[in-house]
């Protein structure tokens, strides 16, 4: 599994080291080296295990982002924009659609979800070319959150699957799930930006979820693009962690779009008038992070 770490140990670990108020060191090239093993490409089913209570509109604002990065009826920059970097990678772009969704709103497994719990809720759906994505709601406790805020992985068995958890922060971190839209529990106490959606914590699950999208696409069994050690790995997004627009440094998200109207932040447009905050990604071709504005 690749997990999303602690937001501020990545950033400060990719980002420039201050050794003087004159002096700059810049670290080496960021570079995902690819370690031949197969990549998610061509059309791609996502299929969602609702896991707890969510409200009709929070589930229309995840169905609706997926939806909307391969959609060309948004305007630019929009998260089709975002997405077509996983097209710079070996094997050509993936296209998502959502399959199928199942609604878990009894919690079959309780409301303390253990790491093995995870896979088991995956399996509900196979097939080939399939991602299948578990959210948790906001009382769901998962064994880990918080020190991640969400992971990848893979199942065995006769067809190999990938699957992605992202669980809802409102209630249990906010500061390190949902930043930058709450105060932050570590680094520069900044104020925080408006969720484009109103829902700091779903919104915080866009910001995971697309990080795992694009990590899932593009190493999916731990052989495919990444730097440093498979079982902790940085990956297509998480190499980029804190950076949403030019300018970006640790504890500042970069220069990003604000809607007039209701002072939310945001860089990329979705269908239905969506609009959403994402997260840098690594482009092969430039070997850097790149963001959409």
């Amino acid at each position: 599994m690749a997990p999303i770490y602690h937001l501020f140990a990545a950033l400060f670990l990719l980002c420039f080291i201050k050794l003087s108020s004159s002096e700059l060191v810049q670290q080496q090239p960021l570079v995902l080296r690819y370690h031949n093993g197969p990549l998610l490409k061509g059309k791609i089913t996502v299929n969602l295990i609702w896991y707890g209570k969510f409200s009709p509109i929070q589930r229309s604002i995840i169905v609706d982002f997926i939806t909307s990065l391969n959609s060309n009826n948004a305007a630019h920059p929009s998260t089709s924009s975002w997405w077509k970097t996983t097209g710079n990678y070996k094997g050509g772009s993936s296209a998502l659609t959502v399959g199928k969704q199942i609604l878990l709103e009894n919690y079959p497994l309780g409301k303390s979800l253990k790491n093995p719990h995870l896979p088991a809720l995956a399996s509900k759906f196979n097939g080939v070319n399939t991602i299948n994505i578990i959210l948790t709601a906001k009382d769901v406790a998962v064994e880990g959150f918080c020190m991640r805020c969400g992971t990848h992985g893979s199942t065995r068995g006769p067809v190999r699957g990938t699957y992605i958890w992202v669980g809802n922060s409102e209630t249990q971190c906010p500061g390190q799930c949902a930043w930058p839209f709450h105060q932050p529990i570590y680094g520069p106490q900044t104020p925080p930006l408006v969720a484009p959606n109103g829902d700091v914590g779903v919104d915080g699950m866009i910001i995971n979820l697309a990080t795992l999208l694009g990590n899932t696409v593009t190493n999916p069994f731990n052989s495919g693009y990444f730097q440093g050690p498979a079982n902790a790995p940085l990956e297509a997004v998480s190499a980029c962690t804190g950076m949403f627009g030019s300018g970006s440094y640790p504890g500042y998200p970069g220069n990003v779009l604000v809607e007039k109207s209701t002072g939310a932040s945001y860089n990329a447009n979705g269908i239905n008038g969506r609009k959403y905050l994402l997260p840098a990604m690594w482009d092969p071709r430039s070997s850097n992070c790149k963001a959409i504005v």
